[in-house]
Formats: structure tokens, sequence, C-alpha cells
């Protein structure tokens, strides 16, 4: 069966395709492809392997021959997914490729926030250290981690890798329940937030969960206290904690995601790194460890071998 692949290059140049070539009869790469290309390039394929690329219902169907969409990723909102079904078109992804990866991407956010790295670069780059009176610089508090409390919200593989590694350092964790999840006893994020040293989110954007930190519960929060998302941009209010951060209110804002991605009208995270804040923002990059990469390829491959069973 021939397969198409769209986007090659949203997994990166250093990446071996043969476990995708030893299931299909024939693989055709495409380092990026819009929707309109897509169509085209689909032709006679009964097999798309996709990242982003938008598969919407005028083009699946006008492509008789496809039966299987393999996403290289865990969502599916590329796809429309009441199009695919009602025309026999299987949809597969692929799921928990990147744990260590974010894992380690999270932590390193916590790190860096609680050691108030933004801030001392920003000092050491301006000659402060330079100038000082004597051997260090001292002017902005840090966070010790251990003993802190470190809410999570959501208790998945990759939440509870993050958990893991932070026992690691000596926090005090706990799980938060997750908006729109029916049946969930642990305690709301409202009633965690004021004892929370560290938010950390790992929840899906859904209704539920868009802006579930927003100014009310940043105003709950002490005023030290660290937020980190490696999840969705839209969980949280970005402009309501950047307020926050700016006024003192909370104490450092760590994010991987932005609610358009990638931002080329701008955001004013990325407007606010000129100025002297806690606030790192990485560009979606968590999970891009060539391990994590790799992994998606065989999770494909896997994908593949099952549905052809």
């Amino acid at each position: 069966m021939k397969a198409v692949l769209l986007d090659a290059a949203s997994l990166g140049p250093d990446i071996d395709l043969a476990p995708i070539r030893q299931q299909v009869a024939s693989l055709e790469v495409h380092a990026q492809s819009s929707t309109d290309e897509a169509r085209e390039r689909l032709v006679g394929a009964g097999v798309a392997i996709v990242n982003k690329v938008v598969l919407d219902a005028p083009t699946l169907e006008a492509l008789p021959d496809l039966k299987l969409i393999c996403v290289l990723a865990t969502g599916t909102n590329n796809i429309d997914m009441a199009a695919a079904e009602r025309l026999g078109i299987a949809v597969k992804n692929v799921t928990a490729y990147g744990t260590a990866s974010v894992a380690q991407h999270t932590l390193m956010l916590m790190l860096a926030l609680a050691n108030r790295l933004p801030l001392y670069q920003r000092d050491v780059a301006e000659g402060r250290w330079g100038q000082s009176a004597f051997f260090c610089l001292m002017g902005h508090g840090t966070l010790q981690l251990e003993g802190k409390r470190l809410v999570i919200v959501g208790q998945g593989v990759l939440g509870s890798q993050v958990a893991r590694l932070a026992e690691a350092f000596g926090m005090q964790v706990t799980f938060a329940a997750r908006p729109g999840k029916a049946d969930d006893s642990r305690p709301s994020l409202s009633a965690l937030a004021p004892e929370a040293d560290i938010i950390s989110l790992h929840c899906p954007l859904s209704e539920a969960t868009r802006h579930l930190v927003d100014a009310r519960l940043l105003a709950m929060l002490k005023p030290e206290a660290l937020l980190v998302n490696c999840a969705r941009g839209g969980i949280i209010d970005e402009l309501a904690a950047l307020e926050a951060l700016r006024e003192g209110r909370l104490g450092g804002l760590g994010v991987d995601v932005l609610p358009v991605e990638p931002p080329r009208e701008g955001h004013p995270l990325i407007d606010a790194l000129g100025e002297p804040l806690n606030l790192i923002v990485t560009p979606h990059n968590a999970w891009i460890t060539p391990e994590a990469r790799q992994k998606v390829v065989a999770l494909t491959a896997d994908n593949l071998r099952d549905w052809q069973a």
C-alpha cells in the first residue's frame, strides 16, 4: 500500500524513517504540505502520514483510495474526524512518545524560575556582577524546591513522570482534579492554590480547562508561587498571568506553549521577554529530543502494523 508523509520536516532532519518504510509498499516523503498540496499528493495513496497539515472534509472526500491517516502526534484536531468516520477512514495517533523529554523540560523551567535565572542572567549581562561590592549577587530571592508544594493538573503518564522527578528534589506533590472529568474526587485546583508553591499543567485543552488559571485563581496564589505550562496554550490566561508577574503577585512564569503557534503576529509574553521579569518562553520544544522524535516514528510503525493486521 502506498503511503505519503506530508510534513516530514516537523520531525527534524535526523530521524530514521526505516520503521515506517518497512510497513508499507512505498513511502513518498514531503518536507511540508499545505492542505491543497496534500489533496494532490494523496491521490492514489492508501495511507496519509501527517503531523499538523489540516485534512478537512473536502480533502478527505476527494481521496477515495485513502483508508488510514496516521497522525504523528497525540492531538487530532487537524483532522476532520467526523468526515473520516463517515468515509470509513481510520485515524491513528501516537501517545506518550515525549514523556521523558517533556518532563525534563518541565523540571528545567521549574529549576530556572526557582533560581530566578532570567533575572540573574540579565544582571550578569548588564555588568552588575562586575560592579558588586562583594563576590555574589543576591538581589532576587530564590526558592529552594525541597519541601515545597507542587500542584499538578493532569495525572496521566506525563504528569506522573513530572511528579517522580519533583519528588527526587524533595517536593511534596499533590494532584488536582481535572475540570471536565467525571467523578473526580481529588481536590480542585482552586482549593489547592493558596498552599501551592508551584503549579504545573499537564492536561488537555478543552472548554473545561480553557483559562483554568485565570485572574481569579492567580489572586489566590502566594506572591512567590511559580506557574509552569508545558501542556497547551490557553489553559492559562496568559495576559492575566503576565499582569500578575509584573505586579509582583506571581513569582515566576514559564511556558512552552501559546494559544496560536507559530505566533506569527507575536504575543504579549514574547514582547515581555525584554523586561526584568522572572519569565521564560520556550518555542514548543519540550518534546524535541531525538529519542522522543524517533519514538514517534516507532509508534507510527506500530500503528501501521496493527491496522494491517
